[in-house]
């Protein structure tokens, strides 16, 4: 999922579209979630939340969310496991405070945030197959 998570970051898709696609293209989503991650990208415009890891939580909720068959309660408690892993490398999941001294529009921060989306995705991937197992 890594691989095609940079390639569609560096073909131009936003943080949080790249890591959904990334996750559409190895069948854990239906290809019509990517439009649902288009405003998450540059923390849901406003520098807020790092939009690589709000795609990550689409995904997450996309597969272990509430509906007629599940409560909800493990896709709170895979975000929360996602969250904590992130923060244990990056600390915030802030896209503000990820990105503090970059330009926002520079070639530089969207190099920089490239590695956001490389880690997203792999987490991503890690606990989905771990609990797609377990499922």
């Amino acid at each position: 999922m890594k691989e095609k998570a940079i390639k569609h970051f560096k073909e131009g898709y936003s943080c949080s579209e790249s890591v959904v696609q990334a996750a559409i293209d190895k069948g854990y989503a239906p290809k019509e979630l990517l439009s649902v991650a288009t405003p998450f990208c540059g923390g849901m415009g406003i520098r807020c939340l790092c939009g690589a890891v709000a795609g990550s939580q689409i995904i997450i909720g996309s597969m272990f969310g509430k509906n007629e068959e599940r409560d909800g309660k493990k896709a709170r408690a895979l975000a929360k496991q996602f969250n904590e892993k992130f923060a244990e490398k990056y600390k915030v999941n802030c896209c503000k405070v990820l990105s503090a001294g970059y330009e926002f529009s520079s070639p530089e921060r969207r190099e920089h945030c490239c590695s956001m989306v490389e880690d997203c995705s792999i987490l991503l991937e890690e606990l989905l197959k771990e609990n797609l197992v377990k499922a």
